[in-house]
């Protein structure tokens, strides 16, 4: 796994359970990239994301490639990407779907700071 201000790439279900668990654990914020290789605003989207990483220590970012992690994206039931998926405590306390910077920005600080 990553260092601490990086975006983690979760390859395999055993990765995404830990990465879950120590979130829960450590009552942090997650942000969770539901992301494919093949899709182009979620290019846009990985520079962004791994500059928020690096802002926010205190916040994990994850990253699932949804054709590498199938299963997880359709338990998450994720439809389209990019999704942002934001988790505190285990449960989701928001969503975003699409390339949307600005909203991104704007969730990540307001759920990062309650």
């Amino acid at each position: 796994m990553a260092e601490e201000g990086q975006v983690l790439g979760c390859h395999t279900i055993e990765a995404w359970n830990e990465q879950l668990q120590k979130g829960n654990e450590s009552k942090k914020l997650i942000v969770v990239d539901f992301t494919a290789s093949w899709c182009g605003p979620c290019r846009i989207m990985a520079p962004i994301l791994a500059e928020l990483a690096k802002k926010l220590p205190n916040v994990t970012f994850l990253k699932v490639d949804v054709d590498e992690l199938k299963s997880i994206a359709t338990d998450w039931a994720v439809e389209a990407m990019p999704t942002f998926v934001f988790l505190k405590e285990g449960k989701i306390v928001d969503k975003i779907v699409g390339a949307k910077k600005d909203e991104l920005h704007q969730k990540v600080a307001l759920h990062a700071a309650a």
